[in-house]
């Protein structure tokens, strides 16, 4: 299938096109335009306009991003090629990936409410200065909610409440929240959500059954001033999510036939999914100090808990049942001196495993190795200065220490515990730089070195992988070590804004899995490989109230592992979007159109390949879909939404994911504010 593809994010859509503050990318508060990164900011109003329910379907529309769902429940982008523990999710600055995450498409991302989020900022192939280990593909940090009460004056109270509702699934999810405080004093923000998920309808396979899934969660922000400058911060969020099946393992799964392409049915019984996570911290900032060694800094105390859960009944009735609590500290300190932002971070991972075979504890079927440690400590500098008038430029660089203990590890042939230990080290260093040709032209680009030391599962590892394969984790594996130079070009000027870029990644080492030769796969470090891709982004307001996006994206790449070069595990399909919107002149309502494509992607590793319950042997077929999205501010308190999707109730599957996306649907949401 051919397609010829078009041009920006979709994540932008219903936000202006001049420049936003980013945080993320240097760690302080600059314009986007001014950073020698490709980033991509979504805010709330981003994610309520696109009918968005889950933290990874924010990035659907995003060049060089593949939302791979596994199931409605779990969902994992791909960011360049890379997806899982190979990008760094954060939490208000704070990371969330910790040293049990699996490899592959993971579920945890799905562990953030979305309606919980003000906004979103992904910065692509950032590297691991800032934020260390893992931000490979990119680095996304999520910024809660909050009072907002620096922006009041005396006493003030407010407060929404938002439904949504969808046809295809019958789907409900709502979420309260309530902010109060003093102006220029404190400040609150309470929010709970609740959503109870349907079983999804393809036009081809009908209701996919045991798709739906339930889920709660609470937030709360707590904001105290000391002075103008000094802000006190303590905040907690909580979700759970109940009964996640992995439907295309199970017998609920019958096959999917689309042309030549074609998955085989699941065989297991049952295969769900619980998780739980939990997160607080305690952070002090002062944004103006007056002291000659440091204009501002930030401390934060954090501590977060974990609880992932899998049970899977066989065809023969076995059943097997895995647990994991982790336990995670941090702190972390960050300061601006000048154009110099450094500081350090600390992170200590305590984790408990247990293992059942029909309800009989069993020391192999730990997922983790028990009573396991890991601890990181990273130092990191980033310096920002200027060459003349035009040129900006990044230099920074990061030592980190990890090291990982652990006691209760029984590999399938073992029959005692086998306890071991690891450290690892790494030095990144990065160098970008921005030139500006005049005031609406500049270049970027630079390269920037990442590394992932390995962790717990990767060295004491028991998980399920592909169609039910045992993958086993190996205590000799070390860091995989990435460099990725990156060049792009932006052009700005007001009504009519592009963005183009391409990079290249060096892989060195990469943690793969191989086929052990005794039905299961073993972890081991690859040979060299590589990624590369271009993107482009433009948007074009051709009348005050028209406006036009578009982006496409195309990546390529191949590693070396046990003898053999293979293709990355699920790349990138040549893809993109095209949307038209219309604005009312008082801004009250607006609509817009939008058509997704993809094409054909049969460039498929061995392992991909083999994985025929997801993966479409002779691979996965094209699509061009087709939705509509409206807003209506009924009143300054009112706000209606709706989304009519998949209007032509195309069949189709995001290439990696576990089931189809849903038919034809209805989405419609209100917000209700005072």
């Amino acid at each position: 299938m051919k397609i010829t593809l078009f041009l920006l994010p979709l994540s932008i859509t219903a936000q202006e096109t001049l420049p936003e503050v980013v945080v993320t990318a240097n760690r302080s508060s600059e314009e986007s335009q001014d950073v020698p990164y490709t980033l991509e900011i979504l805010t709330a109003e981003d994610l309520l306009e696109n009918a968005t329910r889950t933290l990874p379907q924010a990035f659907l529309n995003t060049p060089g991003v593949l939302v791979q769902q596994t199931t409605t429940g779990h969902g994992s982008p791909y960011i360049r090629g890379f997806t899982g523990r190979q990008n760094l999710l954060l939490q208000d600055g704070i990371r969330l990936n910790n040293s049990t995450w699996r490899s592959g498409p993971v579920q945890y991302w799905n562990t953030l409410d979305a309606q919980a989020i003000d906004r979103l900022e992904l910065i692509k192939s950032q590297g691991s200065v800032l934020f260390g280990s893992d931000a490979i593909g990119g680095t996304v940090n999520t910024l809660s909610k909050s009072s907002g009460f620096r922006n009041e004056d005396g006493f003030f109270s407010g407060g929404a409440a938002y439904y949504r509702f969808d046809t295809n699934s019958e789907s409900h999810l709502g979420r309260l929240e309530q902010r109060l405080g003093v102006g220029g004093k404190w400040g609150l923000m309470l929010g709970y959500s609740a959503s109870d998920i349907g079983d999804i309808r393809d036009s081809a396979l009908g209701t996919m059954r045991g798709t739906g899934y339930s889920q709660l969660g609470h937030d709360l922000k707590f904001e105290y001033a000391f002075s103008p400058s000094q802000t006190f911060t303590l905040a907690h969020s909580y979700l759970d999510q109940d009964d996640i099946s992995r439907w295309h393992n199970t017998v609920n799964n019958p096959g999917w036939t689309h042309g030549r392409s074609f998955t085989t049915a699941g065989t297991d019984l049952a295969r769900d999914y619980d998780q739980e996570r939990s997160l607080t911290y305690l952070r002090f900032e002062d944004t103006y100090t007056n002291l000659s060694w440091v204009d501002r800094y930030q401390a934060t105390v954090s501590f977060q808990h974990t609880q992932d859960s899998e049970s899977r009944v066989r065809g023969s009735g076995r059943s097997d049942t895995r647990v994991l609590d982790v336990d995670t500290f941090g702190l972390s300190f960050q300061a601006e001196t000048g154009n110099l932002v450094w500081g350090a971070d600390y992170y200590h991972d305590q984790v408990d495993s247990r293992g059942f075979r029909n309800g009989i504890p069993r020391p192999s079927n730990r997922p983790i190795a028990d009573d396991a440690t890991y601890d990181s400590l990273g130092i990191f500098a980033n310096y920002t200065g200027t060459i003349g008038q035009r040129f900006t430029y990044d230099a920074g660089a990061r030592f980190t220490y990890i090291e990982a203990q652990w006691d209760g590890y029984r590999p399938d042939e073992a029959a005692v515990d086998q306890p071991g230990d690891g450290s690892w080290d790494n030095l990144a260093l990065s160098l970008r730089g921005q030139y500006e040709v005049d005031a609406s032209w500049t270049f970027f680009g630079g390269a920037s070195q990442a590394f992932r030391a390995p962790n717990l599962d990767d060295l004491t590892g028991s998980q399920f992988s592909l169609n039910g394969l045992d993958e086993n984790g190996s205590p000799d594996v070390d860091s995989e070590k990435y460099l990725t130079p990156e060049l792009g070009t932006r052009f700005h000027d007001g009504d009519f804004s592009l963005e183009l870029s391409g990079y290249y990644t060096f892989i060195d080492d990469g943690i793969v899995r191989v086929d052990d030769g005794m039905g299961g796969l073993a972890t081991t470090n690859g040979s060299d490989g590589f990624i590369y891709g271009f993107e482009g982004q433009a948007t074009w307001k051709f009348h005050p109230q028209w406006r036009l996006l578009a982006h496409a994206s195309w990546q390529d790449g191949e590693q070396k592992q046990g003898g053999v070069t293979d293709t990355i595990r699920r790349l990138n399909p040549l893809n993109g979007a095209v949307d038209l919107r219309w604005t009312e002149p008082s801004g009250d309502y607006w609509i817009s159109g939008r058509v997704q494509a993809a094409a054909r992607q049969d460039n498929l590793s061995i392992l991909a390949a083999s994985d025929t319950q997801r993966i479409p042997i002779n691979g996965t077929p094209g699509y061009v879909v087709a939705a509509l999205y409206g807003g209506w501010r009924v009143s300054e308190a009112i706000q209606l939404n709706l989304a009519l999707e998949n209007l032509t109730d195309e069949d189709y599957r995001i290439h990696g994911s576990g089931q189809n996306m849903p038919g034809r649907n209805a989405t419609l949401s209100v917000k209700f504010e005072w």
